[in-house]
């Protein structure tokens, strides 16, 4: 029975299509040079083509819209990287070899939105503290990982997997993010930064010699 005291969103198709107007806006911003701290929301909604009162009945305010474009990014590389599965059949260290060149190709095309997180997050502790909550979660996820490969004796019994977990996660992002930079290495180099971030996870943690 619907609820009587709940009203349904209105017309819930349109909402998504001008959320999604305003968040490719900013990014085309971002991508311009625009630094998301000197970023207006008239700017934004201008450039979404819709009024400032509708930005404010679509998002509490620019925190909120950071969040959801870094949500975005973080859950297309995490998910490229839950599908890989370090005990299934065949090569699996060039499996992930290729999982990480997918990731590497999201880091690039989000690196503005990176930067504008690494920005805000220095003074605002709602961004902060919603980065840092998806990454612990990656961690426990790996940490699961890696004790499931350690109870079918394919990683070793003295690896720390919680310490191992948080290395491998927030050390690869890290690198993800500085190789993904504008200034950083040039997209040649992409295979080869695919290649040795499988190979420390690979071997430094999931197959680290007994």
């Amino acid at each position: 029975m619907p609820s009587i005291t709940r009203r349904r969103p209105r017309n819930p198709d349109g909402r998504a299509a001008v959320e999604a107007r305003v968040l490719a806006a900013t990014e085309r911003l971002l991508q311009q040079g625009v630094r998301f701290t000197d970023l207006g929301v008239q700017r934004i909604a201008a450039e979404a083509g819709v009024a400032r009162s509708t930005f404010y009945t679509h998002f509490r305010d620019k925190s909120e819209l950071l969040m959801r474009l870094a949500g975005t990014m973080r859950e297309t590389s995490f998910d490229r990287i839950r599908e890989w599965d370090p005990g299934g059949p065949g090569d699996q260290f060039a499996v992930l070899t290729e999982v990480f060149a997918d990731v590497i190709r999201i880091y690039r095309t989000y690196a503005p939105v990176l930067a504008a997180i690494s920005e805000v997050a220095a003074y605002d502790e709602v961004v902060r503290e919603y980065w840092a909550a998806g990454f612990e979660q990656f961690v426990t996820r790996t940490v699961e990982a890696l004790r499931v490969e350690q109870q079918a004796g394919r990683t070793p019994a003295s690896l720390d997997a919680e310490t191992a977990s948080r290395l491998i996660v927030y050390g690869g992002d890290r690198f993800l993010a500085d190789h993904a930079s504008a200034t950083s290495a040039d997209p040649a180099t992409d295979a080869a930064a695919a290649r040795e971030l499988a190979a420390t996870w690979w071997y430094g943690a999931y197959r680290r010699p007994a």
